[in-house]
């Protein structure tokens, strides 16, 4: 009876939900890598926090580059949360990186280049093919649950804030 309930314990134990929002940074003052954002783009940034505020995120994620965190700092300071770090190239290091991450609600703040290949390493296929310069207003939600006998992805595609043209 005792390996019985060992053998229980350890099946459920190996049972996660992770929640990851993914974003592109906010709009940018101009187009040097360096960059800051964007009165546009602070909007937003204040936009993305208004809209996961309420959704339970207890990690945030950024390239090292200041736009994207940036673009996370308004939802960090409302919740207090600390802003990480994810390497930018090449993907699939920030895809392994998330992928180690479990039973947490995540935003991670990536670029046009990235968001789509990090959502489809992470198992979703979106139905977006291009993130186009001008697009910033994409929130993809992944939701990866892990079972022993198995891994599902759902995805959610939605806008936040004011739509880009």
């Amino acid at each position: 009876m005792k390996l019985v309930m060992i053998g229980l314990f350890a099946l459920f134990a190996s049972c996660s939900t992770t929640t990851v929002y993914v974003a592109r940074h906010a709009e940018k003052v101009d187009e040097s890598d360096s960059t800051d954002l964007s009165v546009t783009g602070k909007m937003r940034a204040v936009a993305l926090a208004d809209t996961l505020a309420n959704r339970h995120v207890d990690l945030i994620l950024t390239t090292p580059y200041r736009r994207t965190r940036q673009t996370a700092e308004p939802l960090a300071q409302r919740l207090h949360l600390p802003i990480g770090s994810y390497p930018a190239a090449p993907v699939r290091a920030g895809v392994d990186q998330i992928n180690l991450i479990r039973n947490r609600t995540v935003l991670v703040v990536g670029h046009s280049n990235t968001i789509l290949e990090l959502a489809r390493g992470l198992g979703a296929t979106p139905t977006l093919t291009i993130i186009k310069g001008t697009d910033f207003d994409n929130l993809l939600q992944l939701r990866i649950r892990r079972t022993p006998f198995g891994r599902s992805v759902q995805l959610h595609e939605t806008t936040f804030g004011q739509p880009t043209p």
